[in-house]
């Protein structure tokens, strides 16, 4: 029912996510590692986690997250199979040992009203320590107010920390952006289809910032201030210029 997909391309924090998948209490999931041409193999560090949890894993050829990490996350959720539910998760980021089990435990709650679901997040450095307060949300809230409460820094936003369906994802797709900076804020307005997000506060994600990952690098401010200014032309045009 649930597919997570991981789109690989640095293996410096891979284990620690691998091993959060193998820790869970609940196994009612499949990952989908769609690795992008990396110049570092994982398959002999996948091979400890056989039979530990369904896994499958495919390597592309041509590298297209150095041009298109959209495009990478397209060809990676191609992947899934009969699962209806999508979690993309990076490849430094890693979850809480009750994270499945959470999802399923309120699946009731949510199925017929959400097409998107949170949990709470906590930023973690490269040594796996916390360093901010964890963040937490309504049980029910509209995409639009959770993003002014980001932009009011009450909150914050990450891709790893949502899941979605794939009907919405099959009906919206993602809207690039340089960088894929912004484009998950964007997913968030337009997969939740109107409806509320639900989200569960009883587990979490650990979200990475370091100097190896986008959001944590310095030297794309230019890149990432294009973005902002397109993203917030985009979420202006369509909730506050409609006719």
């Amino acid at each position: 029912m649930l597919a997570i997909v991981i789109p690989y391309y640095k293996i410096t924090f891979f284990k620690e996510t691998i091993e959060s998948l193998a820790n869970q209490t609940d196994k009612r999931f499949k990952v989908f590692i769609g690795d992008d041409a990396s110049p570092d193999n994982p398959t002999s560090l996948l091979k400890e986690y056989e039979g530990k949890f369904d896994f499958v894993y495919k390597r592309f050829e041509n590298n297209l997250g150095g041009t298109s990490l959209v495009k990478q996350w397209q060809r990676c959720i191609e992947i899934i199979q009969e699962e209806k539910w999508i979690m993309i998760l990076g490849d430094d980021d890693y979850i809480s040992n009750n994270l499945i089990e959470s999802w399923y435990k309120n699946f009731e709650e949510f199925k017929d009203k959400a097409e998107v679901v949170r949990f709470k997040s906590q930023l973690v450095n490269e040594e796996s320590l916390n360093i901010f307060e964890v963040y937490e949300n309504p049980t029910w809230e509209f995409a639009q107010e959770s993003f002014m409460r980001k932009i009011r820094k009450q909150s914050r936003s990450s891709l790893s920390e949502y899941i979605f369906s794939k009907k919405t994802y099959n009906n919206n797709k993602f809207t690039e952006y340089p960088l894929a900076w912004h484009t998950d804020d964007k997913a968030w307005l337009d997969f939740s289809d109107n409806k509320p997000i639900f989200s569960i506060e009883e587990s979490k994600v650990f979200v990475r910032l370091s100097p190896f990952n986008i959001t944590g690098k310095k030297d794309n401010l230019a890149i990432k201030y294009l973005a902002d200014n397109l993203f917030l032309r985009d979420f202006i045009n369509s909730n506050y210029l409609q006719d």
